[in-house]
């Protein structure tokens, strides 16, 4: 028995890959939940019905989401490029914590300052992957570690800072920084929910992604950067730009979902305000198999995961960390999939 690189990867593949991931993590997963003394299909029917079945569960479900689509696509671009960015986790706090700097205190229209903020936060989440990306350029550090350890750094940081200069005098002791003027919260996309306007930019920014990877000189250049960096080099494509190019989108994309959150859901920022959402974006890119369109779906499935499983361990009494370990199953059975994707199998 041998593996053999197909030629062309067949569209059905690409769409039947993430949909048999996700039943083999069900399915998988259905061993625990009979351990905890419960009917797996009980307890899945629990799950959806957490997450799907109302309004409010739904507008949760979506408000979830919406920082999801955002790492994930964080992920899926630098992925492409071979640019393994852990630190999304980092970029994204970074993100909010400059968009609660500013925002605080601008001092403009919230038409204007609502897409400065959002700038803001961009930039600091590309500036924060540029490092990483350089010390790779200049001196071939691996930037697996480099961006694993920077998320820590900035956490930190973002404590040292809400304990400090930006603390929030009126938070009762809890440690928040100062809120954006209210003049720069998103409006709502559903009245009386927490659901916000943040969910359109985060699927226009897929969307748009998709047209960059698709559509541009750029996303040519990095699919082939991702393919083969030799082959891409010897054809004349400069290597450094590219992944400097391809380490500021996803950076920038990162730092937009913390801007977001602060703007539409937070007010403020706290060192709890991301139970994961740069690592969760990891799994979203790896069940979309790196495709922009594909992120939006997968985040979705995700955070119906995370929002069903609260309520499915209040109905069950199965701990709601079997979310985890299904987000983290299907990030095993999917690396299995696109393998088979990948590769056939011969005699």
């Amino acid at each position: 028995m041998r593996l053999e690189r197909r030629a062309h990867v067949p569209l059905y593949l690409v769409i039947v890959a993430p949909i048999c991931a996700i039943f083999m993590a069900l399915f998988l997963a259905a061993g625990l939940i009979l351990a905890a003394g419960v009917n797996p299909m009980t307890a899945y029917a629990e799950m959806l019905t957490g997450a799907l079945g109302s309004r409010l569960s739904i507008t949760e479900m979506l408000t979830r989401a919406t920082p999801l689509i955002l790492t994930g696509l964080a992920a899926a671009v630098a992925f492409r490029a071979r640019l393994w960015n852990i630190g999304a986790e980092g970029q994204f706090f970074a993100g909010a914590l400059i968009t609660a700097a500013i925002g605080h205190s601008l001092g403009v229209p919230g038409w204007i300052g609502i897409p400065i903020l959002m700038i803001a936060g961009m930039i600091a989440g590309a500036l924060l992957l540029a490092g990483p990306a350089f010390l790779r350029l200049r001196f071939g550090v691996d930037e697996v570690v480099t961006t694993l350890l920077l998320n820590f750094i900035v956490i930190l940081f973002v404590g040292l800072m809400i304990e400090g200069p930006m603390r929030d005098p009126f938070a009762f002791g809890w440690p928040s920084s100062v809120p954006v003027d209210g003049a720069y919260r998103l409006p709502d996309l559903i009245p009386k929910s927490r659901l916000h306007i943040g969910l359109l930019f985060a699927i226009a920014a897929a969307g748009a992604v998709w047209v960059v990877l698709t559509r541009t000189v750029f996303g040519a250049e990095t699919r082939a950067a991702g393919l083969n960096a030799k082959a891409a080099a010897f054809v004349g494509i400069s290597l450094p730009r590219t992944i400097m190019g391809v380490a500021l989108l996803s950076g920038s994309l990162a730092g937009l979902a913390g801007s977001i959150e602060v703007m539409g859901v937070t007010a403020g920022v706290t060192t709890t305000m991301s139970p994961g959402f740069g690592y969760a974006g990891i799994i979203v890119a790896m069940l979309a198999a790196l495709h922009p369109a594909g992120v939006v779906a997968s985040a979705i499935f995700v955070a119906t995961v995370f929002v069903g499983a609260d309520a499915m361990s209040r109905a069950t009494g199965v701990p709601s960390f079997i979310a985890d370990v299904i987000v983290a199953l299907c990030l095993l059975t999917m690396i299995v999939a696109l393998l088979f994707t990948t590769y056939k199998v011969r005699r």
